[in-house]
Formats: C-alpha cells, structure tokens, sequence
C-alpha cells in the first residue's frame, strides 16, 4: 500500500491517509478481505506518528472501511462495494468541482469544458484494431 503525505496542503496527516486508503478501495487497488499494513509499520514507512496512523485507522474502521481482528490485524471490509461507489463518485465530485472553479477563475465557459472533457474521453478510449 502506498501512500504519499504531503506537510505543504493543510490537510491533516490522518484525513489524507483516511482519504487515500478509501481512493485506493474505491478504485480496486485495496481489495475486501486484504489486509493493510500494522500501525506502527505505516508510521515507519510514513515518518510519522503512529497515533496519527491509529487515528486514521479507527476513522476507517468508524466508517465501514476497514475491520479489525484481535490479534490479527487490520483488513478491508467486505461490504465494500457499495461504499466504494459512493466513494469513487464523492473524488470525482471532488475532481469535477476543483476543475470548474479552475475553469471560472480562468473564464472558461462550461460549454467548452464539457467540450473538452468528451474530447478528452473520445482520445482515451481504446482504438479499434489496436
């Protein structure tokens, strides 16, 4: 599992583990049942704190992500399909809304937005007979 912190964004260092962990369910990298790594074995890779580490962990656990087994460790929940969806719609919302601020600050009608965004998802779709 790898996650990258960033110190420079105001994000909390726990809020953008919480964030990243649910991107990577969302997105099929982490899958249900596969377990992520111990507390302390983050926090060592992270260079951080490893209450900043358990705290992202029970915000997981908290919101259905994750589950805990005694003694065995932490593993991504089953019941993730659902909330993967809402997940992977909720950054993309996220997206959507970062590029229409950018596109307002930078006068940029939303017709030609949306123009370039089928443009754009025309030229990355799989050519034929390649």
């Amino acid at each position: 599992m790898q996650l990258y912190i960033s110190t420079k964004d105001g994000v909390p260092i726990y809020l953008q583990i919480v964030n990243q962990v649910k991107y990577l369910v969302a997105a099929g990298r982490l899958a249900p049942g596969e377990e992520i790594p111990p507390i302390r074995v983050l926090a060592g890779e992270l260079v951080v704190n490893p209450n900043t580490v358990a705290k992202a962990y029970h915000e997981l656990e908290r919101d259905g992500m994750v589950t805990k087994k005694h003694g065995s460790g932490t593993y991504i929940s089953d019941n993730g399909s659902p909330l993967a969806r809402r997940e992977r719609m909720k950054i993309i919302t996220q997206r959507i809304d970062a590029l229409l601020a950018e596109a307002r600050h930078m006068d940029v009608p939303l017709k030609e937005v949306v123009d370039l965004v089928r443009d754009r998802h025309e030229n990355l779709q799989p050519k034929e007979g390649k």
